[in-house]
C-alpha cells in the first residue's frame, strides 16, 4: 500500500475548499480555474494534475462524499433502528456543512440533488420487506418502487429543508423524528 504524500492531500483539500466557497458566491459556469488557484493558493497546473476541469473536480468531490455516505450505512446495516443510521447521517451533514449547506441549499443543487435521491433510493432499496404492510392499494410490482420513491424524495427533502433553515434542530432531534417516521412507515 502506497503512502500518499501529505503535501497532496493538503492541496487537494485547498482546491475541494475552494470550489465550494466560490459556489456560494456564484454559479458553477461563472467559475474559472484561476479563481480556484488563487482560493486555494495553488498554481492551476497543481489543479490539472489532479482534475481534468472544474466539472471534474465537482464530480469527485460529490462521489467522496457520496463514498463515506455509504460507508456510513454500510457501518449501520446490521442496525435494525433507522435512528441510529439517520444520526450518523445528520452528524456527517453537520461535519460537512460547507459542502451539503452550498450543494442543498446554494449554487449546486441541481448537479447534486439527483445524486443524493439515487443515493438514498438504493440505500432504501437495500431495506428488506420495505413493502411488508405498506402496500395498501398498490399493486405488489409497484408497491415497492412507489413507497422507495416517496421516502427517498421525503427524506432528500428534509435534508435540504434542514441546510436551508440553517440547521433549525440539532442532529439527534432530525435522527429522533425522521427515524421514527421511517420506522413507523417502513
Amino acid at each position: 500500500m502506497s503512502k500518499v504524500d501529505r503535501r497532496i492531500i493538503k492541496s487537494q483539500e485547498a482546491i475541494k475548499k475552494a470550489l465550494i466557497e466560490l459556489m456560494i458566491e456564484k454559479k458553477i459556469d461563472q467559475i474559472t480555474i484561476q479563481e480556484i488557484s488563487d482560493r486555494a493558493n495553488v498554481s492551476r497546473r497543481t489543479i490539472y494534475l489532479h482534475y481534468i476541469d472544474k466539472f471534474d473536480l465537482l464530480d469527485k468531490l460529490m462521489e467522496e462524499h457520496i463514498y463515506e455516505l455509504r460507508k456510513l450505512c454500510e457501518l449501520a446495516a446490521n442496525n435494525t433502528v433507522f435512528y441510529d443510521t439517520v444520526l450518523l447521517w445528520f452528524e456527517y451533514f453537520e461535519s460537512h456543512y460547507l459542502f451539503f449547506s452550498t450543494m442543498l441549499a446554494n449554487q449546486g443543487g441541481p448537479f447534486f440533488h439527483s445524486r443524493f435521491l439515487e443515493f438514498v433510493l438504493q440505500e432504501l432499496k437495500n431495506v428488506e420487506n420495505i413493502t411488508e404492510g405498506n402496500s395498501q392499494g398498490l399493486s405488489d410490482g409497484d408497491a415497492e418502487d412507489v413507497i422507495i420513491q416517496f421516502f427517498g424524495a421525503a427524506i432528500v427533502g428534509v435534508v435540504e429543508w434542514w441546510f436551508k433553515n440553517g440547521k433549525p434542530s440539532p442532529p439527534h432531534y432530525m435522527a429522533q423524528r425522521v427515524g421514527a417516521l421511517l420506522e413507523r412507515n417502513l
